[in-house]
């Protein structure tokens, strides 16, 4: 249903809405003309010649090979980040056989084109294969890329959940522009320890009055099942931000897996993207669906709720994919546009099960379009217009249907309303200075417009803050720089070691904060930090002229983050000098030598790829 009595949108909004547009004509056009061009008139395997298409459907049984010889049914790829280490990921398991056979009693052929690698941070973090982090992201769109390069399907069905994953499937998605795409989600895992415990027990931790025995029951008791992690990071906030996009069906993202449920949407995303298909007369692309307008609600969502500092670079890298132009400033001046609607660990004490509870996306969409913040007439899998959106999936007799909920929240702890949010700020800042520019995440700060002047300690390691927090050395007001964490010095891992201790010290008392060009993701807690910072230390930012004992002030009052050095002084300082050979090599990373001296920005998406495609970085970089 579309909604009929379309509230204004505020002004805010719609001039960054149009300066994005207006920015990324350029690109756009000459985009939309590609995927213009990669239509087929009737199915894509037409194309094909005979050994091709045989090739193709070698070895599919006598039915599907009919089926495949027309000109009438849609083939739908699907592409999998399935395995068995990602909680998230383990439920995919099951789902090409439940999407095989959705499809076929549509009439279509469902083949598995292609699987990805899907790397858990959770795992990896603090650890060297956490270099490998963010450039998994570039190898999820290409390996998608090649999945998809065959030509023999008139549509797809994207697999993925956590981290880099789903935006790699993102910017291969809108690479293959002129393909209808559904993404699958799989949900979140029941809940389990408090995170306001699991906190206090690694902070009990880091100041040794509990063991290892003890810090790994609590985080057993925290990562138990199958299932997302259940707070608010990178992977569930890519859920939020894919739902905004119109690309999940309604309600989707945050039901449990393995329940009837579950299933069920599953089935009806497989039916649902044979309906999109140039073959069923309701043709539409991914890469018409989702333009301008779709990128602004994205951002809007996250910045309501307090998401993931990750989702900054990966929707400026797979906007950039559909010749969309998207940087800092866009999302610091939405973020002075949007309250916060929500409170999700670790923007709050809920995890994505209580938000569910609460009232969950439905009641967000709903409070994001009555205050005409989200642009509600966008294209969606489901067809025109977002109000769709604010309704509920469930079972009715084991019949999928979709109903109207409560029109306040289950809990306005978790879910707060446009008129009483829990701040006029979406929680998301821009901060330029002499040391350049950074974003820092001010919704799960005690205080959103705090100032901090104090004497730097440089760090080159996360793990260099632990050995000197252990030996009583940061028992004292200071700004953590850990330089030479950016794209391409090590591939940006994210430092989440850095969290308990320096949260120890903030606990007592301590006046601490964090600059780095490395990243923290959607874990960035109450610690201000100045994050993604560019230029980076690498490409000779001025991080790597900072000296322990430099004053720095961080001002989210102002926007500021400036090194109170005398620029005489700072003009003869050398940068310090990476040593490359300690993070170059062993857990593979010698095998990405090549991407990662060809990643960008942070600003411009910390991304490999786009070679061809012809961007002005500098709108990118920063300029409205």
């Amino acid at each position: 249903m579309n909604n009929s009595t379309a509230v204004p949108m505020k002004k805010e909004i719609v001039d960054i809405t149009n300066r994005i547009i207006e920015r990324s004509k350029a690109t756009r056009g000459p985009y939309l003309a590609r995927i213009d061009a990669a239509k087929a008139e009737t199915v894509h395997r037409a194309n094909l010649a005979c050994g091709n298409l045989a090739h193709g459907f070698a070895a599919c049984g006598k039915d599907e090979k009919d089926i495949l010889r027309g000109v009438n049914h849609s083939d739908v790829a699907i592409v999998s980040a399935y395995n068995e280490m990602l909680s998230a990921h383990q439920p995919y398991e099951t789902y090409p056989a439940i999407i095989k056979k959705a499809v076929k009693e549509t009439g279509g052929i469902a083949q598995f084109a292609g699987g990805v690698p899907a790397m858990c941070d959770g795992v990896t973090q603090g650890q060297d294969g956490m270099d490998l982090s963010l450039m998994s992201r570039d190898v999820i769109a290409m390996s998608t890329a090649v999945a998809l390069s065959h030509n023999m399907f008139d549509g797809a069905v994207m697999l993925g959940i956590c981290d880099k994953i789903v935006p790699g499937l993102l910017i291969a998605s809108m690479s293959f522009g002129h393909l209808p795409i559904v993404f699958v989600p799989a949900g979140p895992m029941p809940s389990g320890l408090p995170n306001k415990d699991k906190a206090r027990i690694r902070q009990q931790f880091a100041k040794g009055e509990i063991g290892k025995d003890k810090l790994l029951e609590a985080e057993s008791a925290s990562y138990h099942s199958a299932g997302t992690c259940t707070f608010f990071g990178t992977a569930n906030s890519n859920q939020l931000v894919v739902e905004f996009m119109g690309l999940h069906l309604p309600g989707a993202s945050f039901v449990q897996p393995n329940t009837a449920l579950r299933e069920e949407l599953t089935k009806a995303a497989a039916r649902q993207v044979t309906r999109i298909t140039q073959q069923s007369g309701n043709y539409m692309p991914i890469g018409k669906m989702v333009d301008e307008r779709s990128i602004v609600n994205a951002i809007v969502a996250l910045l309501a709720t307090g998401g993931s500092t990750n989702l900054i670079m990966h929707i400026i890298a797979f906007s950039k994919a559909a010749g969309i132009i998207i940087n800092f400033h866009d999302f610091h001046d939405l973020s002075e546009a949007v309250p916060l609607l929500t409170r999700i660990y670790p923007n709050g004490h809920a995890d994505v099960n209580h938000f569910q509870e609460s009232g969950g996306m439905a009641l967000l969409f709903k409070e994001l379009i009555d205050a005409g913040l989200i642009h509600e007439d966008v294209e969606t899998i489901c067809g025109k217009g977002l109000s769709r959106y604010t309704q509920k999936p469930t079972l009715e007799d084991g019949k999928l249907v979709w109903v109207d909920i409560p029109k306040v929240s289950g809990d306005p702890e978790v879910i707060a309303t446009f008129e009483k949010p829990f701040s006029h700020h979406g929680g998301l800042l821009t901060l330029k200075g002499n040391i350049g520019t950074s974003v820092i995440k001010t919704s799960s700060m005690p205080v959103d417009d705090i100032v901090i002047k104090a004497p730097a300690i440089v760090f080159e390691d996360q793990h260099e803050i632990d050995v000197a927090f252990k030996a009583g050395e940061l028992d004292k007001d200071f700004v953590a720089v850990v330089r030479f964490q950016g794209p391409k010095a090590r591939g940006m891992p994210e430092l989440h070691k850095l969290t308990p201790p320096l949260g120890v010290l903030q606990a007592n008392g301590h006046q601490v904060a964090l600059v780095t060009d490395g990243r923290m993701s959607g874990a960035s807690g109450r610690v201000p930090a100045a994050i993604h910072l560019c230029p980076e230390a690498l490409d000779g930012g001025i991080i790597a002229k900072i000296n322990t004992g430099d004053m720095i002030e961080l001002n989210c009052k102002t926007g500021e983050l400036n090194l109170l050095v005398d620029e005489a002084e700072l003009s003869q300082r050398q940068c310090a000098q990476f040593q490359k050979n300690n993070h170059h090599l062993g857990m593979g990373r010698e095998l990405f030598g090549a991407m990662r001296r060809n990643l960008s920005t942070a600003e411009t998406g910390a991304c490999s790829l786009f070679d061809d495609l012809i961007v002005d970085e500098q709108a990118a970089g920063g300029q409205a």
